[in-house]
């Protein structure tokens, strides 16, 4: 595996920031690491990414301890921190070049163009970071990020302040990355972690509380199933409700209704035979599922 964590604990006092945090994140995943304020994502990212020491527990990069073998284990991170920390008296190319030389980047001018290419900033690439828009400066922080290739890429929050165009872009240079390396993000716009990850960890007062593909997290939870149906022509509450398995019916208007059943029964079946002996219509049939924000708020205590 690229990270491993085992019962990673950080104390501030009396206060326990996380407690007893242990997961791995292997090459060719992404991983969404989330959580509500304070609930010790950053914090973990931090230790992971050698900016402070744990109270207890372990962390690995690629098989070298963050602690006792720090150098080597950030070699071989790349890190875009929450508030994204630039220099802004630089302009963005001379910054990258500076930041791929700290770095010992062979072909540093190669590199770096490279770098303005996939993360868009050719247009950008001679103004004062000062002068930039923040969506600009965190594609300035994903660039300096990836300049060294890293074999991890540790992203915090790293979609703030871009416009949607900018999002569908950067989205799609995180999948690609996910493709090769190790990507651990965390973000609070749910829709990223559906379109992007392929697996997720919800961490809550400072303990995991899921750590699953995003299938299963959904799965995970949901007690019921709704199917959307749609009819030609207009039926009753009282007979949808003699459906086998159907629980629960609410009239959405228009010959339009949602069935809940309980998540193990399977009622569309039950629902094309209603149909054939009504000698009804059916024009839509659509099963909805669990969303990752409803998982969310369901595993961290929100309503």
């Amino acid at each position: 595996m690229s990270v491993k964590v085992e019962e990673l604990t950080k104390l501030y006092g009396a206060q326990k920031a996380i407690d007893s945090v242990s997961f791995e994140a292997h090459k060719g995943e992404i991983l969404g690491f989330l959580g509500p304020n304070g609930a010790g994502k950053t914090t973990t990212m931090k230790i992971i990414t050698g900016f402070i020491p744990q109270s207890s527990g372990k962390a690995s990069v690629c098989g070298y301890d963050v602690e006792s073998a720090s150098l080597e284990a950030r070699r071989r991170i790349g890190y875009l921190p929450e508030n994204n920390p630039l220099y802004k008296e630089m302009y963005v190319k001379e910054y990258l070049s500076f930041v791929a030389k700290l770095h010992r980047v062979p072909k540093v001018n190669q590199r770096v163009a490279e770098m303005i290419e996939l993360t868009g900033l050719g247009k950008e690439q001679h103004k004062l970071i000062g002068a930039l828009s923040k969506g600009y400066r965190q594609r300035v922080g994903l660039a300096q990020a990836m300049i060294h290739d890293p074999e991890v890429l540790v992203l915090d929050e790293p979609t703030t302040g871009l416009d949607p165009n900018q999002l569908v872009e950067i989205r799609n240079v995180i999948k690609d990355l996910g493709k090769e390396k190790t990507l651990i993000f965390s973000t609070h716009i749910m829709q990223e972690v559906q379109a992007i990850c392929t697996r997720v960890l919800i961490i809550n007062n400072g303990k995991i509380v899921a750590d699953d593909p995003i299938e299963a997290l959904q799965a995970r939870i949901k007690g019921e199933s709704a199917v959307t149906v749609q009819f030609a022509e207009a039926v009753q509450a009282t007979q949808l409700r003699k459906i086998s398995g159907v629980r629960q019916v609410k009239d959405l208007g228009q010959n339009r209704w949602q069935l809940l059943a309980d998540a193990a029964i399977d009622i569309q079946p039950a629902i094309f035979h209603f149909a054939v002996e009504q000698k009804v219509t059916l024009i839509e049939m659509k099963k909805e599922t669990v969303s990752v924000e409803e998982v969310f708020q369901k595993l961290t205590g929100k309503s």
